[in-house]
């Protein structure tokens, strides 16, 4: 009998062993997919490659900003048309949660931009949601707010 409790707790070790890392690689995989999605869109941005950015955005994507509500098909438009310009962006502090086939994606951004020729130029942190779909990934909602800049002392 106690050989066979050692012979389980072994078996139970080993499988703990074989499934941790298994798990943590999944999640690291799944976290760089989406930071890579993340740098994608920054790219589609600066390059104003609407198609690019029509890969990310699902069709039902919302987000919600500095100047509103903005659908994916008025996003893409304003991309298209030189409206909505982004001259320089840097994502900073990404951090990735994931829910099974949803993920959260937060971080910040300092960003050179305007937009209908007013300067939007600043420190912006957001929020991203994500779905997975079959084996890609696709944003559904984001949120952004700007960081107001403290006057010097």
């Amino acid at each position: 009998m106690k050989r066979l409790a050692i012979v389980g707790a072994a078996l139970g070790v080993l499988f703990l062993a074989a499934s941790g890392p298994a798990n943590a690689k999944e999640g690291t995989s799944t976290e760089q997919t989406l930071k890579q999605l993340e740098q994608d869109w920054t790219d589609a941005a600066l390059k104003k490659d609407s198609a690019a950015l029509g890969k990310i955005l699902a069709n039902e994507w919302v987000s919600l900003g500095t100047l509103g509500e903005t659908s994916r098909e008025k996003a893409l438009a304003e991309l298209s048309s030189g409206e909505n310009r982004i001259d320089s962006m840097t994502l900073s502090d990404l951090k990735v949660r994931v829910f099974g086939d949803t993920a959260v994606v937060t971080g910040s951004d300092d960003e050179k931009s305007s937009n209908k020729g007013k300067d939007t130029s600043g420190h912006y942190v957001w929020t991203d949601v994500f779905v997975r779909h079959g084996q890609s990934w696709q944003a559904v909602a984001s949120q952004s707010a700007l960081v107001p800049v403290k006057p010097a002392k």
